[in-house]
């Protein structure tokens, strides 16, 4: 009876350390769930960003999926014709002004930078909107969606070279894009997004990849994100990864309430040099 007893106990005690662990099947939303519980956009806050030159922005469609036409927000530097395109992936509150501002910003250091729009129009106020708009989203549609965000860059605005870039869920789905189009992106850019480890995926990729992380985000935490590098490193991908200590998930979006300044500022300063290099070989 004592060594039944024993049996139950040592199996009650492994099933309780499987359910506490964050296994790599556990779904990607209900970790951002977590990660920004009590969390909700900051109004205006990024009027305050800074571009580097004068843009033009405006709402452009850009897509049909399903027969439903998609609208995403345009920026372009002023002047400036046939510049390197950037398709840019909002985080999982939607399409809202930060994500605006940011494609302003990227504009304005010489790129067409076009935002897509994967919840059709919907942008979150709160995590549990997030989180309903993110479990909606269907993945055939989402990269009939970015796939045509290419073909509108390259054909109707006559950029030679296109990246991506994301945040958050955007980040998924910034390497979801590079994993669908190995050939034709020319440069990824992951902000804090759920990571691919499979080698025979990753070797697919033909463009150098920034991965932007923090050191205490328990979506992606350290360990996955070092899997990731060791497994782009091991498939000969050309790869740049940061992991800042003291920034937690979404610390570089400055319209959240987990803003680290010093960090998303040498984030985003790499991140200039990186598509520099890769979008215009400077």
């Amino acid at each position: 009876m004592h060594q039944l007893r024993r049996v139950f106990l040592v199996v009650g005690l492994a099933l309780l350390l499987v359910s506490c662990s964050d296994s790599p099947e556990e779904d990607f939303v209900d970790r951002m769930d977590r990660e920004h519980e009590g969390d909700a956009p900051v109004e205006n806050a990024s009027q305050n960003l800074k571009k580097s030159a004068d843009v033009t922005g405006e709402e452009v469609q850009y897509a049909t999926v399903g027969g439903q036409e998609i609208s995403g927000y345009l920026a372009r530097p002023e002047g400036a014709m046939d510049a390197p395109g950037i398709i840019v992936i909002h985080e999982w509150w939607g399409l809202n002004d930060n994500i605006q501002m940011m494609t302003n910003k990227l504009a304005g250091e010489g790129y067409t930078a076009l935002a897509v729009d994967l919840y059709n129009g919907k942008v979150a106020e709160s995590p549990d909107s997030a989180g309903t708009y993110a479990r909606s989203v269907d993945k055939e549609e989402a990269l009939d969606n970015l796939t045509q965000a290419y073909g509108y860059l390259t054909e109707k605005q006559g950029a030679n070279n296109v990246g991506v870039i994301g945040w958050c869920f955007g980040g998924a789905w910034s390497l979801n894009t590079a994993l669908a189009h190995p050939k034709k992106i020319d440069a990824t850019v992951i902000y804090y997004g759920r990571l691919v480890t499979d080698t025979e995926k990753l070797k697919t990729l033909e463009m150098p990849v920034l991965g932007i992380f923090g050191e205490e985000d328990g979506g992606i935490p350290p360990q996955k994100v070092k899997e990731f590098e060791a497994a782009l490193n091991e498939v000969g991908v050309e790869n740049t990864i940061h992991i800042y200590e003291g920034a937690g998930h979404a610390f570089a979006n400055p319209s959240g309430m987990r803003y680290v300044e010093k960090a998303a500022e040498d984030a985003w300063q790499k991140t200039v040099r990186f598509l520099e290099q890769n979008l215009k070989g400077e």
